[in-house]
């Protein structure tokens, strides 16, 4: 199986950020949006923005964010990569000049093909477990069979991934890439460094299995 990618999400501090960083994390999520329970602030966003090596992407996280915010943000950061997870259209979420992610709300038994049709210039599609008009993070699962199996874009899988369950979360889906935040977490936007070290062990032996 190819490589599967990994990003952690809802990172708040720097410390979490270079551990993650030594693990081999592909990409660091940081939410700016103000509503989150995991809001990183300007200051910590860019500070850990900074703590990050080349080939290691910066993300940062908006959801129905007022465009002048994510501007100054955008500024203060320097991410490499937006993700948005409200209901942004297309022309929203491409004027910032950045390339982006647009998360895809599986939760309560939506379809994804509308929501990804929407968007043709997103560089990827976040699946996640949330409902429309709700924060990711959650902590749920989502029933995989629903994922499109033909998307010509990199598909993340989110919602409720642990070490326990993204074995089978990728032998399932074969997604480009998995993204976690609660799941290694030992409090909102706290990261516990062994349950970060197991999510990309268990990740790496699903890769290598077949």
């Amino acid at each position: 199986m190819k490589r599967v990618r990994i990003k952690f999400c809802g990172m708040t501090r720097v410390e979490d950020a270079q551990d993650a960083v030594a693990l081999g994390v592909d990409a660091i999520g940081v939410v700016l949006t103000r509503k989150s329970r995991r809001f990183a602030g300007l200051a910590r966003a860019a500070e850990i923005r900074r703590s990050l090596p080349p080939f290691v992407m910066a993300v940062a996280l908006f959801m129905d964010d007022e465009p002048g915010w994510i501007a100054e943000a955008v500024g203060a950061m320097q991410p490499d990569l937006l993700q948005f997870h409200g209901r942004e259209s297309a022309l929203e979420c491409a004027r910032f000049g950045c390339p982006y992610l647009k998360a895809v709300a599986m939760g309560e038994g939506a379809g994804a093909h509308a929501q990804i049709a929407a968007h043709p210039q997103a560089a990827g599609f976040l699946l996640d477990s949330h409902a429309a008009g709700e924060q990711g993070g959650s902590g749920r699962i989502f029933d995989w069979n629903r994922v499109p199996r033909d998307l010509r874009h990199p598909l993340i899988l989110a919602g409720g991934l642990t070490c326990d369950n993204v074995g089978s979360a990728i032998r399932a889906v074969r997604p480009y890439a998995v993204d976690v935040s609660s799941g290694i977490e030992s409090v909102p936007g706290v990261k516990d460094a062994h349950k970060m070290r197991q999510f990309v062990e268990e990740v790496e032996r699903a890769c290598s299995q077949e």
